[in-house]
């Protein structure tokens, strides 16, 4: 009786079992004596762990990888599912990350000014940062916005101020992303309307509003409304983007304030995705369809210093997103999976000590956001531990992106360090890690339930501490702050200074603008957000009403607050 094919192909397979496993043997077998010889050789005297108190191994090899690793499972190809190697098909070689730098300060026409400096100077996107009042839902001559009018950001407290900040810059061409969430979406209206004097439809118009409340009570503390009337507010601005201005990301899902707050990367990973799958249940809830709004969800991640936790971080966030948004969501749209992002160098990375050191860290975090395969991307100036960025810092940061970009090679192929055994085990690691921290969330009773019992804060507050104390003892070399310190005294570099005239002019403003509006119109358009607000409805359509009366940023704010009430967080410590 002959041999069959099917005994044939088992027999070839057995055989190329007994040659893996022989392989393996032989390679635990020479690791282990390359371990020995390590051991003998003598250390620095350093912890080797990531930024975020990882160990790092001294080699990695096939055996840090599970014996059923699947290229396909784990990988894929860019642009296709899980889209560990990027969300797009040709990433880098169709179209370069939007290069965004974050700006304003002082008066609208200040930063108009500042706007035009940039896009002349190749900047592809804008990224509006607004002063503390605007952040808080404050109007410029509100009693508690004495002294803070312009310093940290750009005095947004209506449309008028709004139209004038882009004057002359074409809202259907320029992207805009606004850094804003407690009050996002009174300024997202004011920019509608801004655009809308501009002769542009909301379906013209692309960027993306923060509007991420959840991290808000996490780490930043910029709120207005409790969890709850917060959270609706968000699901609102989703609904009706959804329907109206479908190229616009309503909100932009952010680890990078978490992360500024000393989460370790593990935690902004698993927080952030957190964050976003609430969201998402929650727009569900209210009846939207995943895939009418989930394409235009987006997400804003910090990059730190330790370069390839980094990288792993964003491959571990898009493999997380595209499997839970597919199996636990239902989402049939491949748009729906891929999550897109737009990355910041740490802000909390810069010291003042030695600040033109900045540049130097700013660089190679912008080049693991790169390797990592982020949409956009701002590089912070090495002046901004000291001040709001003089426009040469401006300059230098762009044009590190820029030399990024044109001169060091890095966007010519995808995901080039895929395949690394260390990046791809710092990628399962993250995962694995983000995942058991998802279970933790979820033993806890949620998002909401989390914050209310300040399950978030205390860890990251723990993490903070952690990474301080390293400072502190010299664990962790900081050059310029606990090492290599010399040349301090000689660290003097021009800053921008924001006088008091800024504010004087933004307050003449608003006298001019509160004297020439029709007041019985903001009163009937407040009437009517409060009315929505109390019936529970969709409060934009009336929002835009009480904008396009020129009603302020507080008075919106506060015909809410009538309704919702005011956030008072529970002391947790």
């Amino acid at each position: 009786m002959g041999v069959t094919d099917q005994e044939i192909r088992t027999s070839e397979l057995l055989e190329r079992v007994r040659e893996q496993e022989r392989e393996l043997a032989e390679l635990r077998a020479r690791l282990a004596a390359w371990e020995a010889a390590y051991e003998a050789i003598p250390k620095r005297d350093c912890e080797f762990t990531t930024i975020s108190g990882a160990p790092v191994q001294p080699l990695y090899t096939p055996l840090d990888l599970p014996a059923d690793w699947n290229y396909l499972e784990k990988l894929g190809f860019p642009g296709e599912f899980p889209y560990t190697r990027g969300p797009y098909t040709t990433m880098y070689r169709t179209r370069l990350w939007t290069m965004r730098q974050f700006a304003g300060f002082g008066t609208a026409e200040e930063t108009n000014r500042r706007y035009h400096y940039l896009l002349e100077h190749g900047q592809t996107g804008l990224s509006v940062a607004f002063d503390f009042p605007t952040l808080m839902g404050y109007d410029s001559d509100h009693p508690r916005a004495l002294g803070e009018v312009g310093r940290c950001g750009v005095a947004v407290s209506s449309l008028a101020d709004m139209e004038t900040l882009f004057r002359g810059i074409p809202l259907d061409q320029v992207s805009v992303s606004m850094t804003i969430n407690g009050p996002a979406i009174i300024l997202f209206c004011f920019y509608v309307v801004a655009a809308e004097k501009q002769g542009v439809h909301p379906d013209q118009l692309r960027g993306t509003v923060q509007n991420d409340i959840l991290k808000e009570y996490m780490a930043q503390h910029a709120w207005i409304y409790p969890p709850e009337p917060a959270l609706k507010l968000v699901i609102d601005l989703i609904e009706w983007c959804s329907q109206h201005a479908p190229r616009y990301n309503p909100i932009s899902i952010s680890g990078y304030h978490i992360r500024e707050a000393g989460a370790t990367a593990a935690q902004e990973l698993a927080y952030t995705l957190r964050n976003g799958f609430e969201y998402v249940e929650r727009a569900m809830a209210r009846g939207l369809d995943v895939d009418d709004f989930a394409p235009r969800l987006s997400f804003f991640f910090d990059v730190h210093n330790d370069f390839f936790e980094e990288i792993a971080k964003f491959r571990a966030a898009r493999r997380i997103w595209a499997r839970r948004m597919r199996d636990v969501y239902g989402a049939k749209n491949p748009e729906s999976w891929r999550l897109r992002t737009h990355a910041q160098t740490a802000g909390v990375t810069l010291v003042a000590q030695q600040p033109e050191n900045n540049i130097v860290r700013v660089a190679y975090q912008a080049m693991a956001a790169v390797l990592g395969g982020a949409q956009s991307l701002h590089t912070n100036s090495m002046d901004e531990t000291l001040a709001l960025p003089t426009e040469k810092a401006v300059r230098i940061a762009l044009r590190t992106q820029q030399i990024l970009a044109y001169e060091t090679g890095v966007a010519n192929t995808i995901d080039p360090l895929a395949g690394s055994y260390y990046v791809e085990a710092l990628t399962d690691r993250l995962e694995r890690e983000a995942e058991e921290i998802f279970a933790e969330v979820d033993r806890i009773g949620g998002v909401v339930r989390g914050i209310e019992q300040g399950y978030f804060q205390r860890e990251i507050a723990r993490s903070a501490e952690r990474q301080q104390r390293e400072i502190e003892t010299k664990q962790r070399i900081v050059v310029g702050v606990n090492a290599f310190t010399q040349g301090n005294e000689e660290s003097a570099i021009e800053i921008l200074r924001v006088g008091e005239e800024s504010e004087v002019r933004q307050r003449e403003r608003m006298a001019a603008l509160r004297a020439s509006r029709d007041d019985a119109r903001v009163r009937a358009t407040l009437d009517r957000l409060r009315e929505a607000a109390r019936k529970d409805e969709n409060v934009v359509e009336p929002m835009l009403e009480c904008v396009r009366a020129y009603c302020t940023l507080y008075e919106i704010r506060r015909a809410l607050e009538d309704v919702y009430g005011a956030y008072r967080e529970p002391v947790f410590y």
